[in-house]
Order: structure tokens, then sequence, then C-alpha cells
């Protein structure tokens, strides 16, 4: 299955070996995790947040397009004896279905058009983690493109429906070479 641009991620899987890793977002606020539900890993790629997730016991699934990506992270659920389901998919194309998750967490990407189906994903009560790039740059990391980068405050405005649990976005004040530099974070309640 050849989505959009899928080839160019699957190369980019094959030669990554680094160990995969939750966004700071999730890592940091495992204590807002229910104790059982279903949760979703978006555009997951090697699925360090879905690792996560099944280590708290959540019922996990973690859908990209990289067919690649998905086999690593297989191999790796498998190693640490975790289950979760993987499906290759173009998540814009084919968003999650109305009330379907309590759990959604993206980090490093960006699709603006989404954020409404990944609200409606979401069942009453559920949270949505999310961890991006913003265009207050601090160094390189991250896309260049502005399409795939928030404006300041702009994830608050796109997740507006949802009940601010927790943001931060320190862009370029103070000490540079401290804090959360080039991403926003958030997470919020459906209510």
């Amino acid at each position: 299955m050849n989505h959009r641009g899928s080839d160019g991620w699957d190369t980019r899987h094959q030669q990554y070996d680094a160990k995969p890793t939750a966004a700071s977002v999730l890592a940091e606020n495992t204590h807002l995790l229910p104790a059982q539900g279903r949760a979703l890993d978006l555009a997951c790629g090697r699925g360090g947040n879905a690792l996560l997730l099944a280590q708290q016991g959540l019922t996990t699934e973690a859908w990209d397009f990289s067919g690649v990506a998905l086999e690593k992270l297989a191999e790796t659920a498998a190693t640490q004896k975790l289950e979760i389901t993987t499906c290759c998919r173009d998540v814009v194309m084919d968003p999650p279905a109305p009330n379907e998750f309590d759990i959604i967490v993206v980090s490093n990407f960006l699709e603006r058009q989404l954020l409404p189906a990944l609200t409606a994903a979401l069942r009453p009560d559920g949270l949505l983690f999310y961890e991006t790039f913003t265009a207050e740059k601090t160094d390189s990391r991250g896309p260049n493109n502005p399409d795939y980068l928030l404006q300041p405050n702009e994830l608050l405005m796109l997740c507006q429906p949802l009940r601010l649990i927790y943001y931060r976005e320190d862009g370029r004040t103070g000490k540079l070479d401290q804090g959360c530099r080039n991403k926003a974070r958030y997470i919020g309640r459906k209510v």
C-alpha cells in the first residue's frame, strides 16, 4: 500500500535504528491516564507512545502509513511482551471514527484538518495528548515547511472544543538552552 509519501518514510525508518521513545507530554503525564481503556498512537512512527500506553495496561492501537515503522514497532512490542494492534493507513484520508478512543496521542505530526476528527474520536472524558513542532524555533530541529509548524498558541485554538488540562510552549522566551523549545505540548479532555 503506497500512501502519500510513504516510500520516503519507509526508507527513513529502515535506516533509523534508535530506540523509540514516548513524547514528553505523555511520558511526563502518565498519572493522567485511566486504569483501563482504548488508546491510539496516531501517526505513530516507531511507536514510542504506543509502547508506553501498552505498558500502562491500555488496549493500544498504533496507526501510521509506513509499513516499515509498523513492522519495527511490532518487533519491539513482541520483545517486550506487549500487545499492540498496528494498522497501516493514511490517517488524513481515513481518520478514527467518532467515540472510539479514551486516549489519543499525536507527536511530531501536524495535519490541521484532522483535529476535528480527533476531537470527535474521543469518548466522553477522553484525553488528547499532542506534541509537535512550532514556528518559533531555537535551532534547526523539526520541519522547515511552515505547513507543519504551529504558530504561537495555535494548538490551543485547534483543540478548543476540549477542556484544557495542560499546555506548554516556551517559544523564544528566556534562556533558550532550557525548557520546552521548538515544540508545543497539549493535553485536553473531552467533556
